[in-house]
Protein backbone atom coordinates (compact mmCIF):
# COMPACT_ATOMS: atom_id res chain seq x y z
CA UNK A 1 0.00 0.00 0.00
CA UNK A 2 1.07 3.55 -0.76
CA UNK A 3 -0.22 6.86 0.51
CA UNK A 4 -1.44 9.78 -1.55
CA UNK A 5 -2.47 13.15 -0.18
CA UNK A 6 -5.39 15.49 -0.78
CA UNK A 7 -4.58 19.12 -0.09
CA UNK A 8 -7.52 21.48 0.39
CA UNK A 9 -6.66 25.16 0.26
CA UNK A 10 -8.16 28.62 0.51
CA UNK A 11 -6.00 31.49 -0.79
CA UNK A 12 -8.40 34.37 -0.28
CA UNK A 13 -8.31 35.40 -3.96
CA UNK A 14 -11.43 36.83 -5.58
CA UNK A 15 -12.21 33.53 -7.32
CA UNK A 16 -11.67 31.52 -4.12
CA UNK A 17 -14.07 33.87 -2.31
CA UNK A 18 -16.70 33.36 -5.03
CA UNK A 19 -16.30 29.58 -4.82
CA UNK A 20 -16.54 29.72 -1.03
CA UNK A 21 -19.83 31.65 -1.28
CA UNK A 22 -21.60 29.13 -3.49
CA UNK A 23 -20.16 25.96 -1.91
CA UNK A 24 -20.62 27.32 1.63
CA UNK A 25 -17.42 25.49 2.56
CA UNK A 26 -14.14 26.62 4.09
CA UNK A 27 -11.87 25.47 1.24
CA UNK A 28 -12.13 26.32 -2.45
CA UNK A 29 -9.32 24.31 -4.09
CA UNK A 30 -8.06 20.73 -4.00
CA UNK A 31 -4.78 19.23 -5.16
CA UNK A 32 -3.43 15.71 -5.15
CA UNK A 33 0.08 14.93 -3.95
CA UNK A 34 2.07 11.76 -4.48
CA UNK A 35 4.31 12.42 -1.48
CA UNK A 36 3.91 13.54 2.12
CA UNK A 37 6.30 16.48 1.62
CA UNK A 38 3.91 17.85 -1.07
CA UNK A 39 6.74 18.18 -3.59
CA UNK A 40 4.72 16.22 -6.19
CA UNK A 41 1.46 18.15 -5.84
CA UNK A 42 -0.80 18.62 -8.89
CA UNK A 43 -4.07 20.29 -9.79
CA UNK A 44 -5.74 22.63 -12.24
CA UNK A 45 -5.36 26.29 -11.46
CA UNK A 46 -3.52 29.48 -12.36
CA UNK A 47 -0.63 29.03 -14.79
CA UNK A 48 0.71 32.39 -13.61
CA UNK A 49 0.19 33.52 -9.99
CA UNK A 50 -0.53 37.08 -11.20
CA UNK A 51 -3.04 36.14 -13.90
CA UNK A 52 -6.28 34.52 -12.71
CA UNK A 53 -7.62 34.19 -16.27
CA UNK A 54 -5.14 31.64 -17.66
CA UNK A 55 -5.41 28.25 -16.07
CA UNK A 56 -4.49 24.67 -16.76
CA UNK A 57 -2.69 21.62 -15.43
CA UNK A 58 -0.11 22.69 -12.85
CA UNK A 59 2.58 21.28 -10.63
CA UNK A 60 2.03 23.16 -7.39
CA UNK A 61 4.60 24.04 -4.75
CA UNK A 62 4.23 25.31 -1.20
CA UNK A 63 6.99 27.87 -1.71
CA UNK A 64 6.57 28.86 -5.38
CA UNK A 65 3.88 30.23 -7.66
CA UNK A 66 0.40 30.96 -6.38
CA UNK A 67 0.99 29.60 -2.88
CA UNK A 68 4.13 31.72 -2.50
CA UNK A 69 2.24 34.80 -3.66
CA UNK A 70 -0.66 34.14 -1.28
CA UNK A 71 1.33 33.51 1.89
CA UNK A 72 -1.73 33.28 4.14
CA UNK A 73 -3.17 30.29 2.28
CA UNK A 74 -5.07 28.07 4.71
CA UNK A 75 -5.08 24.32 4.18
CA UNK A 76 -6.01 20.87 5.35
CA UNK A 77 -3.92 17.89 4.30
CA UNK A 78 -5.37 14.37 4.23
CA UNK A 79 -3.67 11.03 3.61
CA UNK A 80 -5.29 8.12 1.83
CA UNK A 81 -3.97 4.61 1.22
CA UNK A 82 -4.14 3.08 -2.26
CA UNK A 83 -2.76 -0.10 -3.79
CA UNK A 84 0.76 -0.19 -5.19
CA UNK A 85 -0.72 -0.82 -8.65
CA UNK A 86 -3.00 2.24 -8.43
CA UNK A 87 -0.10 4.36 -7.20
CA UNK A 88 2.02 3.28 -10.17
CA UNK A 89 -0.87 4.10 -12.56
CA UNK A 90 -1.30 7.47 -10.85
CA UNK A 91 2.38 8.36 -11.22
CA UNK A 92 2.33 7.32 -14.89
CA UNK A 93 -0.88 9.23 -15.67
CA UNK A 94 0.46 12.40 -14.06
CA UNK A 95 3.78 12.00 -15.90
CA UNK A 96 1.85 11.79 -19.20
CA UNK A 97 -0.11 14.91 -18.32
CA UNK A 98 3.11 16.74 -17.42
CA UNK A 99 4.61 15.82 -20.81
CA UNK A 100 1.51 17.10 -22.63
CA UNK A 101 0.38 19.87 -20.30
CA UNK A 102 -0.25 22.32 -23.13
CA UNK A 103 -3.15 20.09 -24.24
CA UNK A 104 -5.00 20.67 -20.95
CA UNK A 105 -6.98 23.79 -20.10
CA UNK A 106 -8.97 25.03 -17.13
CA UNK A 107 -12.69 24.23 -17.28
CA UNK A 108 -14.01 27.66 -16.24
CA UNK A 109 -17.48 26.92 -17.63
CA UNK A 110 -17.56 23.69 -15.66
CA UNK A 111 -16.49 25.48 -12.49
CA UNK A 112 -19.27 28.05 -12.76
CA UNK A 113 -21.81 25.37 -13.72
CA UNK A 114 -21.19 23.78 -10.31
CA UNK A 115 -22.75 26.88 -8.72
CA UNK A 116 -26.06 26.03 -10.41
CA UNK A 117 -25.66 22.29 -9.82
CA UNK A 118 -24.92 21.49 -13.48
CA UNK A 119 -22.10 19.54 -15.05
CA UNK A 120 -20.24 20.87 -18.09
CA UNK A 121 -17.68 18.36 -19.29
CA UNK A 122 -15.23 19.41 -21.97
CA UNK A 123 -12.44 17.33 -23.47
CA UNK A 124 -9.08 17.87 -21.70
CA UNK A 125 -10.55 20.62 -19.53
CA UNK A 126 -10.87 20.37 -15.78
CA UNK A 127 -11.37 22.44 -12.67
CA UNK A 128 -9.42 21.29 -9.62
CA UNK A 129 -11.89 18.85 -8.02
CA UNK A 130 -12.94 17.48 -11.40
CA UNK A 131 -9.28 16.71 -12.17
CA UNK A 132 -8.62 14.95 -8.86
CA UNK A 133 -11.74 12.83 -9.31
CA UNK A 134 -10.76 12.03 -12.92
CA UNK A 135 -7.21 11.01 -12.03
CA UNK A 136 -8.47 8.71 -9.25
CA UNK A 137 -10.93 7.04 -11.64
CA UNK A 138 -8.27 6.63 -14.33
CA UNK A 139 -6.00 4.90 -11.82
CA UNK A 140 -8.67 2.52 -10.54
CA UNK A 141 -8.94 4.14 -7.11
CA UNK A 142 -12.53 3.41 -6.16
CA UNK A 143 -13.91 6.21 -4.05
CA UNK A 144 -17.44 7.47 -3.86
CA UNK A 145 -17.67 11.07 -5.02
CA UNK A 146 -20.66 12.98 -6.35
CA UNK A 147 -21.04 13.48 -10.09
CA UNK A 148 -20.69 17.23 -9.62
CA UNK A 149 -17.67 17.29 -7.35
CA UNK A 150 -16.40 20.09 -5.10
CA UNK A 151 -13.11 20.30 -3.17
CA UNK A 152 -14.56 19.44 0.25
CA UNK A 153 -16.23 16.29 -1.14
CA UNK A 154 -12.83 14.61 -0.84
CA UNK A 155 -13.03 14.89 2.96
CA UNK A 156 -15.92 12.39 2.91
CA UNK A 157 -13.93 9.56 1.35
CA UNK A 158 -14.04 6.49 3.56
CA UNK A 159 -10.62 5.81 5.11
CA UNK A 160 -9.22 9.31 4.63
CA UNK A 161 -7.18 10.75 7.52
CA UNK A 162 -6.55 14.41 8.30
CA UNK A 163 -2.86 14.94 9.04
CA UNK A 164 -2.58 18.75 9.11
CA UNK A 165 -4.62 21.91 9.37
CA UNK A 166 -3.22 25.43 9.31
CA UNK A 167 -1.29 27.72 7.01
CA UNK A 168 0.18 25.93 4.01
CA UNK A 169 3.50 27.75 4.46
CA UNK A 170 3.82 26.18 7.94
CA UNK A 171 3.24 22.60 6.76
CA UNK A 172 6.09 20.33 7.83
CA UNK A 173 6.39 16.55 7.58
CA UNK A 174 6.47 14.87 10.98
Amino acid sequence: MKEIYFVLTYTGTFLSKVIKVYTRKKFSHVSISLDKELKEMYSFGRLNPYNPFRGGFIHEYIDKGTFKRFKRTKCKVYSYKISDESYKLLKNQIAKMCENKEEYKFNLMGLFAVSINKKVKRRNRFYCAEFVKYILQECKVNVELPDIVKPEDFTNISGIQEIYQGYLRDYKVK
